[in-house]
């Protein structure tokens, strides 16, 4: 349970939790996807940012490690990412 909310979640807060999404290589997709992540989280380092381009080269996914505090702060993560048209996709 999240103490701190008293939301039942089957994470243990605070913890490392990986946000990963996809979106067009030729956007501005990157510094939207950390903008958005930054705003729920603090600053995020280098370190803490993948990404990987697809095979054919036009698409990129980005995966950020966050240290996530709450399920709620995750699930607003997730609702700004699915809201903005440069994510394709959220994991």
């Amino acid at each position: 349970m999240n103490t701190s909310t008293g939301e039942q979640s089957l994470l243990e807060f605070p913890c490392k939790f990986p946000v990963k999404m996809m979106g067009r290589k030729d956007s501005s997709f990157r510094a939207v996807a950390l903008r958005i992540i930054e705003r729920h989280a603090g600053a995020i380092g280098e370190d803490a940012v993948r990404v990987v381009p697809s095979s054919a080269g036009n698409f990129v996914s980005i995966t950020v490690t966050i240290e996530a505090s709450s399920q709620t702060q995750l699930d607003d993560i997730y609702r700004d990412l699915s809201a903005n048209d440069e994510i394709l996709v959220a994991l």
